[in-house]
């Protein structure tokens, strides 16, 4: 077998952060964690459950530009 080169080790991390962070998103947003936040409370006139939702999204878009521009 060849010895990898530091790009492919790099890129290799990368894909395994990525599928990380897709795993941890799909935890997120699953049942079980968003019947925690679907009750009557608001935030600024913002129901709870929809806050939660927009938040979680807005981190994994963030998270994962993130690790898609990092070099190293």
């Amino acid at each position: 077998m060849l010895p990898m080169s530091s790009q492919e080790q790099t890129e290799q991390r990368r894909g395994q952060r990525l599928l990380f962070v897709s795993l941890l998103f799909g935890v997120l947003l699953n049942f079980p964690l968003l019947a925690v936040f679907n009750h009557n409370g608001r935030v600024g006139g913002v129901p709870v459950l929809y806050l939660y939702v927009l938040l979680a999204w807005l981190t994994l878009v963030l998270l994962t530009a993130w690790l898609v521009k990092k070099v190293n």
